[in-house]
């Protein structure tokens, strides 16, 4: 027999959206947010010569493109306008990144994540503190990059440019950051990815046009659409596999009575790490490329910067083979981070669950693992090749990256999850309806 959960998860739709007040608050607050957002990518940094820089953009694009527009699509078009969000969310990531690698490795800060929510909250403030370093060390960086490159006016030209865009970009990205806490903390879904999938969508009309003023042929054209179609499938269809472990319950007497043993399952994602591990390599390999091709930009630039940008550019062996490895590296990572087969083996233990012909404790750990291992190493090898072969594709074919592998990872990953906690907030709303009858039945009885 169905379970209560069952039946109003099978009975969800979305006619009781218009009875769900909280949810249409927070979704209206989520929309604002983002609005918000896109108005941000629209503020120039003081200072900036605009027709240089526009200048500078459409030299790219003549070259074939660069790294600058993976950067420009991930900051919904904010680097070509050099806006106060230029940077996007990219130094906070970079900070999370490393603040999750030294809780790895310092015994100190190991045991302050396990204080629970006040651990959370230093470790989220050590994260902000470094966000702050990483940001004014970029804008310094971009801001000599812009000046030395002519995207300056000249009387704006010197250290209080270069002062007033470090503070700008850090200001920026600070707000940033804040607007994706709100998100999480009062919208829907998740606040930082949902400002990356804010920024790819809002530039979708753009690649759009590019790819229609283009010289490609019909029949290429075709196949690009079918392409993309078979991949958000192919992303959809790996998103939602699950590898479900068979739990147990034995019978247990509570006073007089005997219930029966039960059964559930344990689901492990094919790919836990979700979105997180190519935005972690992208950031990684992005922002040293961005400085780089700005730096190319100035009468050539030294030589060992445009071998060092050759190497690294688009559809590039090496470039390919980083950004591979990065994927790889961080999907076991972030894995290792979110899910922990120790604690779940004891947190069953506890409840009297256990795996049929696996010992609980230690060795429960271990055949969890077992299991995780070989679903991170399928997951990793997916997420390498949705995100490098069409990278690849794209290099050779001019393709913007807004259609690429990355893009339609984030934008399929971010959607689902979204929908996920709508679904969440309407079976929350159908249970307090439920509650909410019940109560006035009893009432009306007595």
């Amino acid at each position: 027999m169905a379970s209560a959960a069952e039946q109003l998860a099978s009975n969800l739709n979305f006619s009781a959206f218009a009875k769900a007040d909280e949810l249409k608050r927070r979704l209206l607050f989520t929309i604002t947010i983002l609005i918000v957002y896109r108005f941000c990518t629209y503020v120039p940094l003081p200072g900036i010569d605009p027709d240089a820089l526009a200048r500078f953009f459409e030299q790219q694009r003549s070259m074939g493109g660069s790294m600058l527009d993976v950067v420009n699509v991930f900051s919904g078009g904010a680097l070509q306008r050099m806006s106060i969000i230029a940077l996007n969310i990219m130094p906070y990531i970079s900070a999370s990144i490393i603040m999750q690698l030294l809780t790895t490795m310092s015994p100190a800060l190991a045991a302050m994540k396990k204080e629970g929510e006040a651990g959370r909250k230093k470790i989220n403030q050590y994260t902000r503190y470094g966000t702050v370093l990483l940001t004014a060390v970029q804008g310094y960086g971009l801001a000599l990059t812009l000046q030395s490159g002519g995207m300056v006016s000249a009387e704006n030209a010197g250290a209080f440019f270069q002062a007033s865009t470090v503070i700008s970009l850090v200001g920026g990205t600070m707000l940033l950051m804040w607007l994706g806490e709100q998100i999480s903390a009062r919208g829907v879904g998740n606040g930082i990815s949902l400002i990356i999938f804010a920024g790819i969508v809002a530039e979708l009309p753009r690649a759009f046009a590019q790819i229609a003023t283009s010289n490609m042929s019909t029949l290429a054209t075709l196949a690009l659409i079918a392409g993309a179609i078979g991949l958000i499938y192919l992303i959809v269809w790996v998103e939602r596999a699950q590898r479900r472990i068979l739990i147990q319950y034995p019978k247990r007497q509570m006073g007089n009575r005997m219930f029966q043993g039960d059964t559930s399952h344990l689901p492990l994602k094919l790919n836990t790490a979700g979105v997180i591990p190519p935005i972690f390599a992208s950031s990684i390999l992005l922002m040293p490329l961005t400085v780089a091709s700005f730096s190319s930009s100035q009468d050539g630039g030294p030589a060992w910067v445009n071998t060092f940008t050759a190497l690294l550019g688009q559809g590039q062996p090496l470039y390919l083979a980083l950004f591979a490895a990065g994927i790889i590296f961080f999907a076991f990572f972030y894995t290792s981070i979110v899910f922990n087969p120790s604690d779940t083996a004891d947190n069953l233990k506890k409840h009297g669950g256990f795996v049929p012909g696996i010992r609980p404790g230690k060795r429960t750990a271990e055949y969890i693992n077992y299991v995780l291992v070989r679903l991170t190493v399928v997951g990793a090898i997916y997420l390498a090749i949705i995100c490098t072969i069409p990278e690849f594709l794209r290099a050779k074919n001019a393709i913007p990256f807004a259609l690429g592998g990355t893009s339609f990872l984030i934008m399929v990953n971010v959607t689902m999850d979204t929908v996920a906690q709508i679904h969440s907030h309407l079976l929350a709303h159908q249970y307090e309806g439920l509650i909410k009858k019940s109560k006035l039945r009893g009432g009306r009885k007595k």
